[in-house]
């Protein structure tokens, strides 16, 4: 009997399958269909949960949008009419909740970001997919400028799609420390603006203890006074902690913070005006 999926396991590999894997969702309430655009495991940037095992320095590499393509339309086709949901998903999660463009790198790293979407949104034209599922891209909103990225998200806009744009840190220390990213707060912000004026866009924000401290005071009410302008332009914020081991080097470094101390951060959160879901 195949290994059942679980929240704790989003393993890439799991369909074997180069470009497409299914995983239980805990944010999605449901299957989500990943589609991993980075199989070369690199990144432009290096978060510190990240649980991507030998990460590396890199952008995507070239896409078979052939083999994409197929790999998806075939995999869903399993999963509305196959055994894999009985066999693979806890039954009280057998729903396809969306299709996640994510994976081991920063996806909008890829060449011909536009051109992508374009192909997904024809798979999904052409199954019998609930108008109801989402197309969801997971980024950091580092490459949200390039014009090719710009132009999937308008495509994005028409397929139910939405963002959900990195936010761990709203210091530049903090995101230096925790992303690798020189990334300023202006950018962050000039390129958020450009996502959520595109495309429906919610923040997602990691948070948890690194040597046994939670995020700082002044780090909490950086993050506040940054998102509290954007009430009109943000969907909300998606809020979750540690559910997997991170593969890089400050894993032992890294631990859950508290059930309560999330909640009082979401609940500062949602002061600003901003709905807030919470992820344990």
């Amino acid at each position: 009997m195949p290994q059942s999926l679980n929240i704790h396991d989003h393993s890439r590999g799991s369909a074997g399958l180069t470009y497409v894997y299914p995983v239980v969702s805990r944010r999605a309430g449901g299957v989500s269909v990943g589609i991993n655009l980075n199989p070369n495991n690199a990144c432009n940037w290096r978060c510190v949960y990240c649980q991507v095992p030998d990460l590396k320095l890199g952008t995507a590499p070239e896409i078979d949008l052939d083999l994409l393509e197929s790999e998806l339309a075939e995999f869903l086709n399993e999963l509305l009419h196959g055994n894999f949901m009985n066999e693979r998903v806890p039954e009280d999660l057998r729903r396809i909740s969306d299709i996640a463009i994510s994976g081991n790198g920063e996806p909008t790293s890829a060449a011909g970001f536009d051109g992508i979407i374009e192909a997904i949104g024809e798979v999904i034209s052409d199954s019998e997919l609930s108008l109801d599922v989402k197309l969801v891209l997971i980024t950091n909103g580092s490459l949200i400028h390039r014009q090719t990225v710009r132009e999937g998200l308008g495509k994005m806009a028409a397929l139910n799609g939405e963002v959900w744009f990195k936010l761990d840190s709203a210091t530049a220390e903090g995101r230096k420390r925790i992303n690798d990213s020189a990334m300023e707060s202006e950018k962050v912000l000039e390129n958020l603006g450009i996502a959520a004026s595109l495309c429906p866009t919610w923040l997602q924000t990691c948070v948890f203890q690194f040597d046994g401290a939670p995020p700082s005071k002044a780090e909490r009410e950086a993050y506040l006074e940054l998102i509290s302008p954007l009430t009109k332009e943000l969907k909300g914020v998606l809020l979750y902690g540690l559910a997997r081991k991170s593969c890089q080097m400050e894993a032992e470094r890294l631990s859950p913070v508290s059930r309560e101390w999330m909640e009082a951060f979401g609940e500062d959160i949602g002061k600003t005006g901003l709905p807030v879901k919470i992820f344990f």
